[in-house]
């Protein structure tokens, strides 16, 4: 008997400011019925790297050339509660996915049909605290999750944790992909219903609108690891222009991380941990009062370059 081969997919979270969100780019697929990342196949006998094919299909698919790139983590689990990776292989080939995380200053218009950039809450509408507890943790979330834990210690600690259903347990932003996988695994997320071969619908479109293949998992992986990001490097620079106001900085922050900060709190924080400089210009077009320019303090030192933000979340 032939044994089973492995073929590797290789999948791009790709991030941008967009009218005042955090987006990710995301290409239909080939019945243009779901969407998904963009994403290709590694052939090892004409793609000298991953990376290299990564930037070459994510090129053909969206007409976008990604600058910096960093892979987030290798999917090949077997046997696990876990979205199955699907890469039109036909048979019982096991397929491994590599993901990676990009970051644009701008999402800019795609040059590719069918290519269009999506706010992350589209995907995760729980994840989105910035107007406060999202309603359909407890009108949806909280009643399954319950339900599947049952007398089960283990079980409700887990969803507790995880979704702050106890009042003095705080939210954790950066667990999305642990909370996306908990969904998985009680049947709640709608992917969980296709791997098995079964109908998706009545699966509520309020826990977020499910991408192809295992997507929505490695999209979850890539916000996670951007939030625990901004606490030890200042990564949100890369997601804005050379020059902003201090407000846009927050607001940038408040679109990964999905809460609100506290405004002097936050600032006091940045300017103490000498991140930013003052550019000496003032921008009239924010609308209202005019707000003074700062720009990332780049001659700072290699130890402010490796601070994160301090992250005053506004209760």
């Amino acid at each position: 008997m032939e044994k089973p081969r492995v073929a590797i997919e290789l999948s791009a979270v790709v991030m941008a400011p967009l009218d005042g969100e955090t987006a990710v780019l995301t290409v239909h697929g080939p019945d243009h019925a779901l969407s998904g990342l963009p994403a290709g196949p590694f052939d090892p006998a004409s793609d000298r790297t991953f990376e290299l094919a990564l930037r070459s299909f994510v090129a053909r698919q969206t007409g976008l050339a990604m600058g910096f790139v960093e892979q987030l983590y290798t999917f090949g689990d077997a046997g696990r509660e876990t979205p199955q990776a699907r890469a039109g292989v036909e048979g019982d080939d096991r397929v491994v996915s590599i993901g990676y995380l990009a970051l644009a200053p701008a999402a800019k218009a795609p040059g590719a049909a069918g290519a269009i950039w999506c706010p992350w809450s589209d995907a995760f509408p729980y994840e989105d605290w910035r107007d406060g507890r999202p309603a359909v943790i407890d009108e949806v979330i909280a009643p399954w999750l319950t339900d599947w834990a049952g007398d089960d210690p283990m079980r409700r600690a887990r969803i507790d944790t995880l979704f702050a259903l106890n009042d003095r347990l705080a939210w954790r932003d950066e667990r999305v992909l642990e909370r996306y996988e908990l969904l998985y695994e009680t049947g709640l997320a709608p992917e969980a219903a296709r791997d098995q071969g079964q109908p998706t619908s009545g699966k509520p479109l309020s826990l977020g609108l499910p991408l192809q293949s295992d997507h929505r998992r490695i999209l979850a992986t890539g916000l996670g690891r951007l939030r625990g990001k901004l606490r030890y490097r200042p990564v949100i620079f890369d997601l804005l222009g050379e020059e902003f106001t201090l407000s846009q900085l927050q607001k940038a922050v408040e679109a990964v991380i999905g809460q609100p900060l506290h405004k002097q709190n936050f600032r006091r924080g940045v300017e103490r941990a000498g991140l930013v400089e003052r550019t000496g210009r003032i921008d009239t077009a924010t609308g209202g009062r005019p707000a003074e320019l700062f720009r990332r303090r780049r001659e700072a030192g290699d130890q402010a370059q490796t601070l994160g933000l301090s992250l005053p979340i506004r209760r």
